[in-house]
């Protein structure tokens, strides 16, 4: 499952089409900007780390990965 989404890839095309930037990001998060980038990277993520950039970008991206429950592998 892991192939069909990269959650770090949905974050920064979002940060991206808002306009925002990884120094905006870090901030809304308490950590560094180095650290956003290497959100950038990941293809999972820590589900509190991602209601935390769903909240600052108010963007649901639990929405985007629930649709792949339904389908199989």
């Amino acid at each position: 499952m892991r192939d069909e989404i990269h959650i770090g890839k949905l974050i920064r095309e979002k940060m991206e089409e808002e306009r925002r930037s990884a120094d905006w990001l870090a901030n809304e998060l308490s950590c560094t900007r180095a650290n956003v980038y290497k959100i950038y990277e990941k293809s999972d993520i820590d589900i509190f780390r991602l209601l935390q950039i769903s909240r600052a970008l108010n963007y649901d991206f639990f929405s985007e990965i629930s649709g792949l429950l339904c389908k199989k592998q």
